[in-house]
């Protein structure tokens, strides 16, 4: 079933049956039947890399790339030599091998993170919401069909292609499909024949988003028969572009790779000069200096440490969309957050009614019917105006026993409000059939409904009480209606207040009779008649005060940015922590706009505690655009299309799984799949983690590769005619000791007190002084124990360098010590490097048991080096004693206890972290606390 002109320009009441359609929508067995005819509402998956090419292009990578050439090198010169070296062929092939094995590991893991992201993706599902068999149901996206009746609102993304069969004050933002800046308006009126479909008037397409009104429609096109879909189909196979992270890290192995070619080709003119030996023994030389310096497993390594981050996010409730937002959540300095739904319940319940002077308590929490009204009789008129006046409706309790509500929340609790006074909805909406409405928006913040009663036509109004009171003249008080005096006027502005101030939010309704059945707002809301207050509660998340609590610990700012009453927004804001010394400052939408941006900085540099309420959406974004300015990395919340564009602004845009808008989902980085500020603060944790991660496993990777490399630059400088490590022990080091626990340190559980330090500044890089510091503190030490170990066994023989051969049993055995050193030396540091500034005994040795299991792999390989006869004899190694080993483990050791020394000197003059009492505790209750603390 395919759009064409003519539907664009048919009458309404002729478009339903050109569909195959009605205006109660689609019978439940239509719609399965055209769901498998046309097939789902869905683009197409993009065609995946083929299995084959994706494997190939493992082999592109920088470090692949040097170590092919390596082991091409190193074939030439076992062609070349006469006799030729057996060694050097094994040493070909074993690169070759490495290089093999590091792009079946590389392939897997970035095959496994496309899976997970697809996952995830999964999680955050696309509904719709349709008339099925007369009734309103919410459908996931995928099952809209062809003449699907759909029902949209503000904030709602269109899910197909439809034609409007009515349509009140609609106005949409296109620019994803045509690029216009600015929201188009659109109505039900039949299109001129010549019209195309794309340009019609009364057509809304997949993609769009409905900015302001309301409309339904009939789905004309669905899935990659709309023109969103058509777009798509061209866009799809483009290849995602690489985070800035992964780019900086790229940067790295550019860098490293031009280091360890400048740095080959100096130690091979080096050892010519001081040891006049053959050319292809010191072209072999330089080669292992080159290999030494080859981090493999870097880049697969990050990969999957960011993938484990984003993965524990989920589990904790926060849907990273994009790895790169795991950098910016490390940083962030503010929390721009709103209220409802966010650092509240989002689940409304009236508590008090209010009328002719008169309060009457509503009692019971929730959706269901338990509770009652306090003398229902005379509160009655207020909640029949407050049902009237909604289009929300209730949901029956599912497996979970709970009622629900399909729509806004705020409109139903009045629902719920008027079901405890004893009201039957049905027959109050039979009673008073709505003729039209007039949607709610931010700039008038009223909503109008106009029904046909018995006595004439009326116009019910419920919204704001300041914006509805200014458009009254009259009251009903007791029954009568009577002028608006000043005096019930500033009564009714101080109940207001009251209630405000006990967080409650507040809504007034009002009626007028009106000429007729389709009033334009200037006489369906003005010269109202006053009825009465409805108040009520979202009750702050129980675990809201401790995220806040949590955030101000961490460093970051929280400051509310909601559309509610000033009153209101301060009570909750008090409630969970964000206003620690009432009165906090609160800063109106209106005063905001009263103010330029030079004030509005010193406002909020001159004030840590700050609630913007009734803010507009430009308002919102003008805030997130200041603060930035100001140079705070900004996370900003929100539910709604208003938020949209504060968003997108933001360093990080964290949109409510739950409650929010497809558009606000779309426009942000992270998704919260629960909808609480607490696992914000949660995330920012993981973020923090993360990041903490990725440079713990740099500092072991480029330690090792300081350990290799300066036993080489050494005995190049004295004149030893060997390398004192082998390029093949090289390569076994670096896959045996170094990828599989650098894996592990990228799945390393948060340190301890990393939310009480303050932000990552913004302009802090990853290969940071600190990073490279430690780098070389741990290297160096390192070397300095495989050197003398080395050079230990090598004078043990007494004898001359010149002396010393390949297959010397003493030479086998010094090269087979240098590989024990490092890496008995890496699982030490391994160890150490799983703590910034804390000892690692605070944190259990073996808390980590991924870790555990990695040093022993290392361990495990080595030995079988040295003491499998098979393998002495390809890798050129000899047994080692009980002393070279005692000798080994003490080095590894140094570095260890090094560094402990050096985590307790930063503790004991506070450097770098701030430990609370209770974590500063249990430090010192650890069995072999240090004493040096602060």
């Amino acid at each position: 079933m395919t759009a064409t002109p003519l539907v664009a320009s048919m009458p309404t009441a002729a478009v339903h049956e050109a569909l195959g359609s009605s205006d109660l929508g689609l019978s439940a067995a239509e719609a399965v039947r055209r769901l498998a005819a046309v097939g789902p509402n869905a683009m197409p998956k993009a065609k995946h890399r083929s299995l084959v090419r994706w494997f190939l292009g493992q082999f592109l990578d920088l470090f692949a790339v040097m170590l092919l050439a390596a082991a091409g090198l190193t074939l030439l010169a076992y062609r070349l030599q006469s006799p030729r070296d057996p060694g050097n062929l094994r040493l070909a092939l074993a690169i070759v091998a490495i290089v093999v094995l590091n792009a079946v590991i590389g392939f897997l893991q970035e095959y496994s993170a496309e899976r997970t992201a697809e996952a995830l993706d999964a999680l955050v599902p696309r509904t719709a919401r349709v008339l099925r068999d007369g009734r309103l149901a919410d459908i996931a996206a995928a099952e809209i069909v062809p003449g699907d009746v759909i029902v949209l609102e503000a904030g709602d993304a269109v899910s197909a292609d439809c034609r409007l069969v009515e349509a009140h004050e609609l106005t949409l933002d296109n620019s994803s499909l045509t690029g216009e800046s600015e929201p188009v308006s659109r109505s039900a009126a039949p299109a001129p024949l010549s019209t195309p479909t794309v340009e019609a008037a009364n057509c809304v397409f997949m993609g769009t988003t409905v900015v302001h009104g309301g409309a339904t429609g009939v789905v004309f096109a669905t899935g990659p028969a709309t023109e969103f879909g058509r777009i798509f189909t061209l866009t799809s196979t483009v290849e995602p572009a690489n985070s800035p992270l992964q780019r900086e890290v790229a940067t790295v192995a550019k860098r490293v790779g031009t280091v360890a070619g400048v740095l080959g080709v100096g130690i091979f003119a080096l050892r010519q000069l001081t040891t006049a030996g053959p050319v292809l023994e010191s072209f072999v030389f330089a080669l292992g200096v080159m290999v030494a310096l080859v981090p493999e497993g870097l880049p697969a390594t990050m990969s999957v440490s960011l993938a484990v981050g984003v993965r524990r996010m989920a589990r904790k409730h926060a849907l990273l969309k994009r790895l790169v937002a795991v950098e910016t959540l490390g940083s962030a300095t503010v929390v721009c957050s709103d209220k409802t739904g966010t650092l509240t319940q989002a689940e409304m319940t009236v508590q008090v009614v209010w009328e002719s002077g008169r309060r009457h308590d509503v009692t019971g929490l929730g959706y269901g019917s338990n509770g009652s009204v306090q003398d229902p009789a005379t509160a009655i008129e207020v909640l029949r105006i407050g049902s009237l006046c909604t289009n929300a409706r209730r949901i029956p309790p599912g497996e979970d026993g709970r009622w629900g509500i399909l729509g806004d929340t705020t409109e139903g609790a009045i629902l719920v409000a008027a079901v405890k006074a004893g009201l039957d909805l049905e027959a109050i909406a039979a009673a008073s059939p709505r003729l039209t409405e007039l949607p709610f928006d931010s700039d008038r913040k009223l909503m109008t409904v106009v029904c046909e009663t018995g006595t004439g036509i009326t116009a019910f109004v419920k919204g704001a009480p300041q914006e509805l009171l200014d458009r009254c003249v009259s009251v009903e008080w007791n029954g009568d209606v009577v002028d608006l005096s000043v005096e019930v006027r500033a009564q009714i502005i101080a109940m207001n207040d009251e209630f405000a101030i006990g967080a409650l939010r507040v809504l007034a309704v009002a009626r007028r009779t009106v000429s007729s059945a389709h009033p334009g707002p200037e006489e369906a809301e003005n010269q109202l008649t006053f009825v009465g207050l409805v108040g009520m509660i979202d009750p702050p998340r129980h675990d809201a005060l401790d995220a806040v609590q949590a955030c101000r610990r961490a460093g970051i700012r929280v400051i509310m940015v909601t559309g509610d009453y000033g009153l209101t927004a301060e009570a909750i804001a008090g409630m969970v922590g964000i206003v620690t010394a009432p009165p906090g400052l609160v800063v109106s939408g209106a005063e905001m706009g009263a103010m330029d941006d030079s004030r509005l900085r010193g406002v909020l540099a001159s004030h840590d505690e700050i609630v913007f309420a009734r803010v507009k959406p430009e308002q919102k974004l003008r805030l997130v655009s200041v603060l930035k300015a100001t140079g705070e990395t900004v996370a900003v919340t929100g539910d709604g299309v208003n938020d949209a564009p504060a968003l997108r602004l933001a360093d990080i845009g964290i949109a409510m799984g739950i409650a929010g808008t497809d558009v606000a989902r779309a426009a942000a980085e992270m998704v919260l799949l629960d909808d609480s500020f607490s696992s914000i603060a949660t995330a920012v944790e993981r973020g923090r983690s993360v990041y903490q991660n990725i440079r713990r496993f740099l500092v072991y990777v480029f330690v090792s590769n300081v350990s290799e490399l300066v036993p080489l630059l050494i005995a190049a400088a004295v004149g030893f005619p060997l390398v004192p490590l082998s390029a093949l022990q090289v390569l076994v080091v670096d896959l045996g000791s170094e990828v599989m626990p650098a894996l592990a340190l990228g799945a390393e559980q948060p340190e301890r007190g990393l939310m009480d330090r303050p932000p990552r500044p913004r302009a802090e890089r990853l290969f940071s002084g600190a990073v490279l510091r430690r780098i070389l503190f741990l290297g160096l030490i390192q070397s300095l124990g495989v050197t003398v170990a080395f050079f230990w066994k090598i004078h043990s023989a007494h004898r001359g360098f010149d002396t010393f051969t390949v297959h010397d049993p003493v030479y086998r055995q010094a090269i087979t010590i240098s590989q024990a050193a490092i890496v008995v030396s890496q699982v030490f540091v391994s160890f150490t490097v799983r703590t910034d500034r804390q000892s690692l005994f605070s944190i259990g040795i073996f808390s980590n048991p991924l870790q555990v299991a990695a040093g022993a792999l290392g361990i495990a390989i080595v030995s079988a080096i040295s003491y499998v006869p098979t393998l002495q004899s390809v890798f050129n190694t000899a047994a080692l004693g009980a002393t070279d080993w005692a000798l080994v483990i003490a080095f590894g050791a140094l570095a260890f206890a090094a560094d402990e020394a050096r985590k307790a000197w930063h503790r004991s003059r506070g450097i770098g972290l701030v430990v609370s009492a209770a974590d500063r505790a249990r430090d010192e209750a650890g069995p072999l606390a240090l004493s040096a603390r602060g």
